[in-house]
Order: structure tokens, then sequence, then C-alpha cells
């Protein structure tokens, strides 16, 4: 990756995420345009980029990024509420790599490949990541459906749609250690989860719970294994 892309990068890491305190956060939330500390957080940014790249004479760069950083903050400080602020934060940092990309791409000719974009292992790699996401999850919840407990009045209350999540996020890294080939990695997934479910499961003595949860993890990752060893295999 050029060097001059890396250093906007980091600038901007830095500047969102090191240099801009909670409170800052919310006095944009509040005061909007008002905040000044809206304009600082811009200047923090500006100064950055001269910092990293070590000259006065990127000028036109620390400009150019500081007003289509202002902007973009603007904006999301006007139309953020409370129901769109995940997205809104999400769409604010797209929106910030895409204009430094753009900025490097018009100040410093850089170029981006995409090349890989054109190759058959890059989407079968996208289409095994994407099997193991919802698709799974449907084809899981079909299968174990019939062995769901029943639920009990005294039961805790889980995060809406956390199993779903979870089951997501660990097929996705057993997808990835083995492509990796680290396949210890795999059991380590396994037993960390083993502990964090045995309390749960010890405490409420329920036999049907613990061969549910049981099927359901070994059903998870055992898709997950066969899918990215199919994958690595057509990829070789």
């Amino acid at each position: 990756m050029d060097i001059y892309l890396i250093k906007l990068i980091l600038a901007h890491l830095i500047g969102d995420f090191f240099l801009q305190p909670n409170a800052w956060v919310k006095d944009k939330e509040r005061r909007k345009l008002k905040s000044t500390r809206l304009y600082l957080h811009v200047m923090i940014h500006v100064v950055l980029i001269f910092v990293v790249f070590l000259s006065f004479d990127v000028w036109k760069t620390a400009l150019t990024i500081g007003i289509i950083h202002l902007i973009i903050d603007a904006l999301k400080s006007i139309f953020q509420t409370n129901k769109n602020a995940r997205i809104l934060f999400f769409a604010d940092q797209v929106l910030h790599f895409s204009s430094i990309v753009v900025v490097w791409h018009l100040f410093y000719k850089g170029s981006l490949d995409i090349s890989f974009f054109n190759e058959t292992k890059t989407w079968i790699l996208i289409a095994g990541a994407l099997f193991l996401t919802m698709p799974t999850s449907i084809v899981m919840r079909v299968i174990i459906a019939k062995w769901l407990p029943d639920n009990q009045p005294d039961s805790p209350q889980s995060l809406q749609n956390a199993g779903k999540y979870i089951g997501i996020l660990e097929r996705v890294l057993i997808f990835l250690f083995i492509l990796t080939n680290h396949f210890e990695a795999v059991g380590f997934l396994l037993a960390a989860k083993s502990i964090f479910r045995f309390g749960d499961l010890k405490e409420k003595h329920d036999l049907k719970l613990t061969e549910y949860v049981l099927i359901g993890t070994l059903l998870s990752f055992g898709i997950a294994i066969v899918t990215a060893m199919l994958t690595q295999s057509f990829i070789a």
C-alpha cells in the first residue's frame, strides 16, 4: 500500500478515535454547528496531517481533507437522532475513508489494485464466508427446532439475537483459522465457549438445555469446519 495513503489513514484514526473525547462527541451532538468542539476536532485532523508527513508542503491535502471532514461531521450532527446514531456512525466512517482515498488519488496519483475481484478464488472465499452467516443460522434453526427447550419463567433473559450473532462470529473465525492453517485456534475457541457456557448450564441443572446447547455448538462448529475445508480445496 502506498505510504501516503497509510499516513492519511493514520492521521484519521488518531484524530477520530484517540484525540476525540466522549465529551466532545456529546457536545457536537447537543450543540451541532454551534459546537466549538466540532471545529477544534477538524483542526486537530489538519494538524495531524502536517505531523505525519513532517512537512508544511502538504497544506493543500490537509486543507482539503479538513474541509471535507467538517462537512461530513456537520451533516452527521444535524441529521443524527437516537434511532439512527449507529447507522450514521458507520456511514460517517465510510465517507471519511472514501474521501481520504479520493484526495490521495487526486494529490498523489494513487490507485487501488482491485484486480483480485476478477479472480475466482476471491468469489469462492466470499461465498464460503457468507454461507456461514445468515444461511447457516437458518439451516441450524430448522435442524434443531424440534429440540428447542421450553422457556422457564425464572430463566434469565439474554440479549436480543445474541445467540445468532455469537454463532455467526464463531463460524467466521473458524473459517479464517482453517484457511490460515491455524487448526489449534479452533480447539481454543471451542474450549473458551465451553468454559463460558459451563457455569450457566451447571446452575440450571437442565439436561435438555445442556443437550440442546451441545447439539447447536457442535453443529455450528461442524458446518464451519466442513465449509472452510471445502473452500480451501476449491482455491488450492
